[in-house]
């Protein structure tokens, strides 16, 4: 079993009114030395796959066609193994 932390972010060419929002705070805050602010997804999926290569193209496939909108986003992952839990065989 794998876990993927997929990081979801708009590509750098488009503008972002959401992070504009959260600078605008931010600066009304006063932290003053925070110059830009982008805004994106990060999402935690867990795979029932004990092949780390399947894992990952089953990944890829998902934020292709799902999670990430390729037009105007872009989206990197980690994948990390899962120990079993000690019960997984407990019967």
């Amino acid at each position: 079993m794998f876990l993927a932390q997929v990081y979801i972010t708009l590509k750098p060419t488009v503008n972002d009114p959401q992070g504009l929002t959260v600078l605008g705070g931010v600066k009304n805050l006063g932290f003053d030395a925070v110059e830009d602010v982008r805004v994106g997804k990060f999402l935690e999926v867990r795979v029932a796959e004990p092949n780390r290569r399947r894992a990952e193209q089953l990944i890829e496939e998902l934020c292709q066609k799902l999670l990430a909108n390729p037009v105007i986003e872009e989206y990197r992952y980690e994948l990390k193994e899962l120990s079993p839990s000690p019960q997984a065989g407990a019967q």
